[in-house]
């Protein structure tokens, strides 16, 4: 048996290949949903990525027989982890052939990087902040992706949890919510309650309000609060949202974003949801993640003219005093309309805490199935 060669990436050419190799292992896979390459690329370079300001990361490809046949990036979020007083380093990016040598050397180098820095475990996969995929797939193979979760094939899990050591530390769930043909009558009336009752309101934004309005900014505040005590998060600091404003708006279908705000509090922003049109087909239409020659088109087309019939609930999220007075309610009052439309059929959660019974509760006036699971993982190294 060949022994696995473990090196680290040097150059910017290691990091094209780290990056290529996920598009080398699932080709032809009809359920992965490929990044682009230029996502990749920004939040891989430590030159790029606002987060490097308090990450540390390396990046490790793994070889047998002079092939590649792994990738893996080993993460330490200081700021999560005086957060969380763990010490914590975490893996992401993780990709193998189904050679159990080949992941349990990815895994034992991200062991030695977290030593090193005096790191006493080992969680993931995980990014570098809640903003990146995070949970290894568990249910739902044969479910199509998603831009901001990860697909892994169905023996990376069996790998993990036949290797010494590695206990399950978080648990995922997604759902497929259907878009109903009339608004449920509950949030129709909720709705015009929560209105006229604690004088809530719905905001819908301007391009102009985003990058010269200051909305772009307190969106991202909003998150920061309404996240703060979900698994892993780190607050988002001023560059990160800079980054993130310059990266989800300048293309963003305004239409399907909602804010709330409190009419007798100023106008203070209360909730916001942040929907876009599903890219997993356009993406997958990208050869190799790059958007030239002829992928751009396909995104365009997705984004401007809603050529899919699937809507992905980006981000969601409500001040936690303002939960119990129904302004989820309102946020899906207004955009529901607008999904029916544009004839999307069915929403995409994203990843919801399997322990989170009140993110999960808002689906319950809605037909709707749990779809996907996922696991996040956990090795003491001291």
């Amino acid at each position: 048996m060949s022994a696995v060669e473990i090196r680290k990436v040097e150059s910017r050419r290691d990091l094209q290949t780290f990056i290529d190799f996920h598009y080398d292992l699932y080709e032809g896979n009809e359920f992965d949903v490929p990044n682009l390459y230029t996502d990749e690329v920004n939040t891989l370079r430590k030159d790029k990525n606002a987060a490097f300001e308090f990450c540390d990361a390396e990046y490790y490809m793994a070889y047998k027989d002079g092939r590649l046949v792994g990738r893996v990036a080993a993460i330490i979020n200081n700021r999560a982890n005086e957060r969380w007083n763990r010490k914590s380093v975490r893996f992401g990016w993780i990709d193998f052939v189904d050679d159990r040598e080949v992941s349990a050397a990815l895994l034992k180098a991200v062991e030695d990087y977290g030593r090193s820095h005096g790191m006493t475990e080992v969680v993931g996969p995980l990014g570098f902040t809640d903003m990146d995929p995070e949970g290894m797939l568990t249910e739902g193979f044969d479910q199509l992706g998603t831009m901001a979760t990860i697909y892994n094939y169905p023996y990376y899990p069996e790998h993990i949890e036949a290797q010494e050591g590695w206990i399950v530390d978080n648990k995922y769930v997604e759902y497929k919510i259907l878009v109903p043909d009339t608004m449920p009558d509950r949030h129709a009336k909720l709705a015009k309650m929560i209105q006229r009752r604690y004088n809530l309101r719905v905001k819908k934004v301007t391009k102009k309000d985003i990058f010269e309005g200051g909305y772009g900014r307190k969106i991202f505040e909003l998150i920061n609060t309404t996240y703060a005590d979900l698994y892993g998060f780190s607050q988002l600091t001023d560059r990160q949202i800079d980054q993130y404003i310059n990266m989800y708006f300048p293309l963003a279908d305004l239409s399907l974003i909602t804010l709330i705000e409190d009419a007798g509090a100023d106008n203070k922003l209360v909730g916001v949801g942040i929907t876009i049109p599903s890219l997993a087909y356009a993406l997958r239409k990208c050869k190799r993640g790059r958007l030239f020659p002829f992928g751009w088109i396909h995104v365009l087309r997705a984004i401007k003219r809603h050529k899919t019939n699937i809507v992905d609930l980006l981000l969601v999220g409500v001040l936690p005093e303002y939960r119990s007075k129904g302004a989820n309610a309102l946020l899906f009052s207004d955009l529901i309309p607008r999904y029916q439309k544009y004839g999307f059929e069915w929403g995409e959660s994203q990843v919801e805490l399997e322990s989170n019974e009140n993110v999960q509760g808002q689906w319950g006036d809605f037909e709707c199935v749990c779809h996907k699971r996922r696991k996040c993982y956990k090795k003491d190294i001291k």
